[in-house]
């Protein structure tokens, strides 16, 4: 039984997420993780050059259930705190279970460096716990973004998680994951927003996101998303209500099957400390 379990944890993290590296948030989610100038609270899990263009406190928790398996749930929270000078941010998750458990903890800082041009860096403690007798790891690692408002409605945006290439272990030179990501988006109106990414794991062919999100009647936003090798689909609603954002959606793998996801955002009215 096990080492079914073990096959099936191993299929699903190479085909999903990687070790260390874990998206967060069901707006995210729900555009197949084309994310990487959505510069909401989850910047920290995407880019972290997105999180200098926030200009409110910002918290957020998300829960993710990956495939429906009770072995590969997601929970994360992030939080962005606006100062004079630049944005400071603290971030986690934890993926899997007792059996297989993936987890990162840390702050970063993000500022502004010119009227169109941000950028952010990270330190992360990242970890691995593999069942009984298969061990554990742990490492710090860094991580540094960069984003651009090209125009008020296209930005550019790219990141590198995991730039020191941290050692999971001496087995075969084993490393957590490194992900590079390169994105774009392009707001055609005041409804319609769509974003592209290029993502490259370095174990791993590049994967390209497309996500759409379209605002249907004020507050309320429907999204949709398609991702490459594996291919993957997504979908999913969100609701601004008063300083709170409430997502959910799923994203579906052709083998797998259904990820449903939820996320809730607070915003506070002040705009700095």
């Amino acid at each position: 039984m096990k080492h079914i379990l073990l096959l099936i944890f191993f299929s699903a993290i190479g085909t999903s997420f990687g070790q260390g590296w874990t998206p967060m948030g069901a707006r995210s989610m729900a555009m197949a993780n084309a994310s990487s100038t959505l510069n909401d609270v989850w910047g920290y899990h995407h880019n972290p050059g997105a999180l200098a263009d926030i200009q409110q406190f910002t918290a957020g928790i998300s829960y993710e259930n990956r495939f429906l398996l009770k072995e590969l749930q997601s929970q994360g929270f992030a939080v962005a705190v606006p100062m004079k000078v630049g944005v400071i941010s603290v971030g986690g998750q934890l993926y899997g279970s007792q059996q297989y458990r993936s987890y990162k903890a840390g702050f970063g800082y993000s500022m502004k460096l010119s009227e169109k041009f941000f950028a952010g860096v990270q330190l992360n403690y990242i970890g691995l716990r593999l069942p009984e007798n298969y061990g554990s790891a742990n490492s710090m690692t860094g991580e540094v973004g960069i984003y651009a408002k090209v125009t008020n409605d296209w930005k550019i945006g790219a990141s590198v998680f995991n730039i020191g290439r941290a050692k999971l272990s001496d087995f075969a030179d084993d490393r957590f994951t490194t992900m590079m990501r390169l994105g774009t988006s392009y707001s055609f109106s005041e409804k319609v927003l769509v974003a592209i990414d290029f993502e490259k794991n370095l174990d791993y062919d590049v994967r390209i996101k497309t996500g759409v999100e379209y605002e249907v009647i004020k507050k309320f936003k429907l999204r949709g998303g398609f991702a490459t090798a594996p291919i993957e689909l997504s979908a999913g609603i969100g609701y601004e209500w008063k300083q709170l954002q409430l997502s959910v959606g799923s994203s579906y793998h052709q083998i797998l099957g259904w990820s449903p996801n939820f996320a809730l955002i607070f915003k506070s009215e002040k705009s700095e400390i």
